[in-house]
């Protein structure tokens, strides 16, 4: 179920929500050239979009993404991760931009959002999706 998606009109670039109801869990689309303002408001979008949904699983897709990639993992850290904690988020599925895994692995450690949220990352969507649905699994064995 699609649920928003901004555009940046001038270069199109874009951060697009849903919500796959078989799966259970949101997913964030980022595509383009995304500059530090876009990032900010997509993510404040995705904790709009918890406020309804407060789901547990999020799918984060940057493999569309060029240039680079977000660069206030502090306020990730700080600000976002504990309001999107509250609000029910506890995996991230973190998909890569291409050729770009290993810098990620590095700006995104494990303990990066603290013990409430686990982030994986991976540099295809079918290998994120699998273990976020073995995370689910898990939760309800």
């Amino acid at each position: 179920m699609h649920i928003s998606k901004n555009v940046d009109l001038q270069d199109g670039s874009s951060c697009e929500l849903s919500f796959d109801e078989d799966e259970q869990w949101l997913r964030a689309t980022w595509l383009g050239y995304i500059d530090p303002q876009e990032a900010y408001n997509g993510a404040v979008s995705f904790l709009d979009v918890m406020r309804t949904f407060r789901c547990q699983y999020l799918l984060n897709d940057n493999s569309g993404l060029r240039g680079p990639w977000f660069d206030s993992v502090e306020w990730l850290r700080e600000i976002w991760a504990p309001q999107a904690s509250q609000m029910g988020l506890r995996y991230i599925a973190h998909v890569s931009q291409p050729h770009d895994l290993a810098h990620e692995v590095a700006v995104l450690e494990a303990e990066s959002f603290g013990n409430d949220i686990q982030i994986q990352l991976f540099d295809n969507i079918a290998e994120a999706a699998e273990w976020l649905r073995e995370q689910r699994e898990r939760m309800t064995a």
